[in-house]
């Protein structure tokens, strides 16, 4: 008697007439993961309670001087000092400079910088300059000191020039006079050593010096922006929140109307957005400087500079004609699944009736992301700016000791300076020699992918519980009489008493598939001045298949969490199940799964482009009636682009709500 073969995807689950959803008598499982998930957080919290006794963030707003002390900072002799002020600008020019992130030159914080040119020997001569001149010096220097003596200790510039604050530091006035480079109007100037400069030898110590601080300038520029424009930001995510509440509520009523209503109104916004594009490039045309191309203009940190020239208006005009293509194109391919999906969008809709507080459900998730997002944040800080001031030698001539480390305390007196009578020992960056210091990039990591594990975690305890709650009504044989009181709440007390293990279990396996891919990401920016093809070829194969394999084990995840949540079994033997089941039923989960997701895809789209497009008209000062209310901004793109990202947030944790009912409901009929 030949033995019947087994089917490749397992056997499909008999019907049980007596199955009414989710099981409540389970067990916990995947105790081991659970225990080790418990290990991780409290190592977790101890990395956050040792980066918050060592780390000290100041280092990243104030600037620091010479000896590693705080310009402005509250509560210590330089809190009226707010400025830094470099003794010889032109030293930056160094391409050290770029290397080490440091002048090697003395840098003193005073309280506003030069007004006027002025050289020592000629401020020594006149006592009211002379106490104008000390404001720039250290701190001992007197009336009965020489120059040479002043100038041997290092205690004073040899000069000051007419400066201006940038970004808490003094740098020289320049400017341009009939194509000359000027600083405080004049194109040459006496260095202090009897030496008569040209203003332009300035331009590559500015350049140099602004280089280290460029970043942190446009920093700090967006973080005015968001100061002036944050009550504003909060209004457009209020309105992006009941946008999306109202439409999940008319969703609910109206499914079949909604769903056209929004393919229709999808594919006009996008439409004028294609026009809009089309009207700003012909309004460019014949203007100065318009045809630039972006490759010529390069990276620029204004970004409304984009804006003036016609190649970023075709740019998005064409990306959006090609947005509308596809979408267009797949609309009419998939016309009569669309109205399959409509009827399971329907179904969601009833299951989402009678289990209405799914609603606000997100909300809960996004505080716990919230909590997560900023213990990584703050940690992260904390240990970057963790490390002590370290000292280095810094000379003009050749010296055995440059670059070495030194103490400022004691370096007047130590054989560096009697070897290398022009060194100084100046602050040079951050660092430390310690047990701690050494595996801080350790700490690091761990807290990355900390991070990870605990925002998958976060996130697969909010499908599991929705799965629940949504299986409920699936097997409920009455509606609501055989459903729980609370199908939410008591959905998430099962998964947090029975199944936090299989959900840390889950969460690690896709943590580790993402902290691989950070790592190559880190690897590709290190590899991009390679001329080795096939590494970068290899590296490129890498991260595609990593990509894939994230994107594959999320799908496995989800389905994996909804048989967790029904039958209660471990990770493993649920992530098989589901596996198999959709497997079984491929062809369905290709279509109705997926054009479900579509259309719910094209209703975040259309929240966020109406509302979108609200933000750019109000922020861009382009209508009249928001010209005075609108605030004044440097970039006007970050509240608009802020707004966009956050709605399409609070409309995916809407939608997601309707997307793991679907899923559910699918995976339930399925089985």
């Amino acid at each position: 008697m030949e033995l019947e073969e087994k089917p490749k995807y397992g056997e499909p689950r008999k019907y049980d007439p007596t199955f009414k959803g989710p099981i409540q008598k389970r067990g916990c499982t995947d105790i081991v993961c659970c225990i080790l998930f418990g290990l991780a957080i409290i190592g977790y919290i101890a990395v956050g309670v040792l980066a918050w006794s060592q780390g000290d963030p100041r280092k990243v707003i104030y600037p620091t001087d010479s000896r590693g002390q705080f310009c402005g900072q509250a509560g210590t002799p330089l809190e009226k000092k707010t400025l830094l002020f470099y003794f010889n600008i032109m030293k930056c020019a160094s391409p050290m400079v770029l290397l080490e992130f440091q002048c090697p030159t003395t840098q003193l914080c005073v309280e506003k910088c030069p007004e006027k040119f002025m050289t020592l020997v000629k401020a020594y001569a006149n006592k009211k300059d002379f106490d104008y001149y000390k404001n720039f010096c250290k701190e001992g220097v007197t009336n009965t000191m020489g120059i040479p003596e002043i100038l041997r200790l290092g205690l004073c510039p040899s000069m000051l020039m007419p400066s201006k604050p940038f970004t808490r530091r003094c740098f020289p006035a320049l400017g341009q006079k009939g194509g000359v480079i000027t600083v405080g109007n004049i194109s040459r100037f006496d260095d202090g050593s009897g030496n008569m400069r040209d203003a332009k030898d300035l331009m590559d110590g500015v350049k140099n010096a602004t280089v280290v601080i460029e970043a942190r300038q446009v920093v700090m520029k967006i973080f005015e922006d968001y100061t002036h424009s944050w009550y504003w930001i909060l209004i457009g995510l209020v309105i992006a929140m009941v946008t999306s509440l109202l439409f999940i509520i008319l969703l609910r009523f109206l499914a079949g109307i909604m769903v056209w209503i929004m393919i229709v109104l999808v594919i006009l916004v996008i439409g004028y957005g294609i026009f809009h594009c089309y009207m700003e490039f012909a309004s460019l045309k014949g203007e100065a400087g318009s045809n630039v191309t972006l490759q010529d203009l390069g990276f620029q940190t204004d970004f409304s500079v984009y804006l003036q020239i016609r190649q970023t208006w075709l740019a998005f005009m064409i990306i959006l004609a090609i947005v509308e293509v596809v979408i267009i194109l797949l609309l009419i391919f998939l016309r009569k699944r669309l109205l399959i999906a409509v009827a399971l969008i329907k179904e969601a809709s009833r299951a989402i009736g009678h289990v209405m507080c799914s609603l606000f459900f997100p909300l809960f998730t996004f505080v716990l992301l919230a909590i997560v997002i900023a213990y990584w944040a703050v940690t992260a800080v904390f240990l970057s700016t963790s490390n002590e001031p370290i000292y280095k030698v810094f000379n003009e001539s050749i010296c055995e000791h440059s670059r070495k480390v030194c103490d400022p305390a004691d370096f007047t007196s130590s054989p560096m300076q009697t070897q290398c009578p022009d060194s100084q020992c100046l602050f040079a960056f951050y660092g430390g020699e310690t047990v701690y210091h050494k595996y801080l990039i350790g700490l690091q990591f761990y807290n990355v992918f900390l991070f990870f594990w605990c925002a998958n975690f976060v996130i697969g305890l909010g499908q599991m519980t929705l799965a629940g709650a949504f299986a409920s009504y699936y097997w409920a044989f009455v509606k609501p009489d055989d459903m729980p009181a609370f199908p939410v709440f008591s959905s998430l007390g099962r998964s947090l008493r029975y199944h936090t293990g299989s959900l840390a279990f889950g969460s690690l396996i896709l943590s580790i598939v993402q902290i691989i891919r950070v790592l190559l990401e880190y690897l590709d920016h290190k590899l991009k001045g390679a001329q080795n093809k096939f590494a970068k070829f290899l590296l490129c194969c890498l991260k595609c298949c990593f990509w894939c394999l994230e994107k594959f084990i999320k799908f496995l995840n989800r389905n994996a969490y909804i048989m967790v949540a029904i039958y209660g079994k471990n990770f493993c033997t649920s992530a098989r199940d589901a596996f198999f089941l959709l497997m079984r039923n491929m062809i369905r989960v290709a279509i109705l799964d997926k054009v479900t997701d579509f259309l719910l895809f094209l209703g975040k789209l259309l929240i966020v482009g109406l509302v979108g497009v609200f933000a750019f008209f109000f922020f861009s000062g382009r209508v009249k009636a928001f010209e005075d209310t609108a605030p004044n901004l440097h970039y006007y793109w970050v509240p608009i682009m802020t707004v966009v990202v956050g709605s399409y947030l609070i409309a995916h944790g809407f939608f997601s709500v309707y997307a793991m009912c679907v899923d559910t409901l699918f995976l339930c009929f399925c089985k």
